[in-house]
């Protein structure tokens, strides 16, 4: 019997898109299918009376994403359309705002560092650049860290690099628990990242890409799958609609569900799966009536707060003052802000009420944004129980094996194989996976 389709995609964020438009290109019949009613995944935006909230991922590097400005400008994104994020990153410390994390200005400021914290910053900067070579993002387990964590590295270095630099960082924008996730695919993104001054953002929001690549292929939302199955020279993909012959399905998913979905994954790739855990992800957008900002010397588009100043009960990790990010995000005259979740707060937060998450999270921010619940005219939460990939030595240590696996009718794509929590990863793995699948599809002659 003739398969449906040649390929299945499974999950419409920038891995399952940019598979599929890898995919179709080569001339194979490839449809997505997407749980939620919307695409773009963990870059998702939401919408509501003029303001516009990244309810993921906040910017896109100009440097150490290859493969994302590759696929830009074959979609003929003009780079006017990924401008320069405005402001900059700063982390609390002592009752104010320190300007300058991950930007060469730091180094002269502080950013948050007393003196002999940015010293041994420095040093640590200088060991890395003379090794800069090993330091591969695509290959994390080869870096001189090996598997060791983040506190591992923090506990070699000046309190005040852990403290005030790592620490927020990766509790911040990854969810990260320096206990667990290893410093290796951390130290690797960013090195390849640059300065914080380089960042940009999508002016019309981070899903910008996905929408792109979903006018160019075909994509069914709101279609949850339920299993996956794998036959000896094709996959079974069954939905509430029925069920889909393929030549191929790709789980373009977060790796624990894709191990859920997988009915018969096969013993030498579950041990992967079973180690790419996730930490979860949640936001609370504050649209504003005016545009407030963290008091600072100069501005600021994310402050970051380290868990030595959020105190054991804190449940703020930072603050994305959207509206300096890119202006276009909210209507003239108003604001815009995005409070994220500490990683401690997660297990209490993620299953609370919305009303309840609001109060918490608002009450957090209020001493560093004065003036928040006033001038607040509507709030969202946003939840990702799987947010990003975390990156474990445990993952790091079994991803080689996994990468070396045969083709198969079912496949996967997205950051959590490259062990790099970002759409860059998620692209990156596309491609991989691309070559794979055209292969095994071309063993297989007979037309759809």
């Amino acid at each position: 019997m003739s398969p449906d389709l040649d390929v299945v995609v499974v999950g419409a964020g920038p891995a399952g898109l940019s598979l599929a438009h890898r995919l179709a290109g080569t001339g194979l019949a490839v449809r997505v299918l997407e749980a939620n009613d919307h695409v773009g995944g963990r870059m998702a935006c939401f919408r509501h009376d003029g303001y516009t909230v990244d309810t993921g991922a906040e910017q896109v590097p100009t440097y150490g994403y290859e493969h994302t400005w590759r696929l830009l400008r074959e979609l003929d994104v003009p780079l006017a359309d990924v401008p320069t994020v405005r402001g900059m990153l700063a982390v609390w410390r002592d009752g104010r705002a320190h300007p300058g994390l991950a930007h060469p200005l730091g180094l002269l400021t502080g950013a948050g560092l007393s003196v002999r914290g940015r010293l041994d910053l420095l040093r640590l900067q200088a060991r890395i650049a003379r090794r800069a070579r090993a330091f591969d993002p695509d290959r994390p387990e080869d870096t001189p860290l090996g598997m060791g964590t983040v506190a591992d590295l923090a506990a070699h270095h000046h309190p005040d690099v852990g403290d005030f630099l790592l620490e927020p960082v990766v509790s911040g924008f990854f969810g990260w628990d320096p206990a667990r996730s290893a410093a290796a695919p951390f130290v690797s993104l960013m090195r390849a990242a640059g300065p914080a001054s380089t960042w940009r953002t999508y002016a019309d929001g981070m899903d910008t890409l996905a929408r792109r690549l979903a006018e160019r292929v075909d994509v069914r939302t709101g279609v949850p799958v339920d299993e996956v199955v794998a036959g000896t020279d094709s996959a079974l993909v069954h939905t509430g609609e029925g069920t889909l012959t393929a030549r191929a399905a790709v789980l373009c998913v977060p790796a624990p569900v894709a191990a859920r979905l997988y009915a018969n994954a096969p013993a030498d790739e579950r041990e992967f799966l079973s180690a790419s855990t996730f930490t979860p992800m949640l936001k609370v957008s504050c649209l504003l009536d005016r545009p407030l900002s963290p008091p600072s010397a100069r501005p600021v588009y994310a402050l970051l707060v380290p868990a030595r100043e959020r105190g054991r009960d804190g449940v703020l990790s930072g603050i994305i003052v959207d509206h300096v990010k890119n202006p276009a995000r909210v209507p003239p005259g108003r604001g815009l802000l995005t409070l994220l979740a500490a990683p401690s707060a997660m297990p209490d937060l993620l299953t609370a009420p919305d009303d309840e998450v609001v109060r918490a999270m608002t009450a957090d921010a209020e001493p560093f944004v004065p003036g928040l619940a006033a001038a607040t005219v509507a709030n969202f939460v946003h939840r990702f129980p799987h947010g990003l990939p975390e990156a474990t030595p445990a993952a790091l240590r079994s991803r080689r094996g996994f990468l070396a696996r045969a083709s198969r009718p079912v496949d996967y794509a997205g950051d959590w194989i490259m062990a790099r929590p970002s759409s860059e990863g998620a692209i990156r793995a596309a491609a991989t996976t691309a070559a794979r699948v055209t292969h095994l599809c071309a063993t297989r002659k007979e037309p759809v």
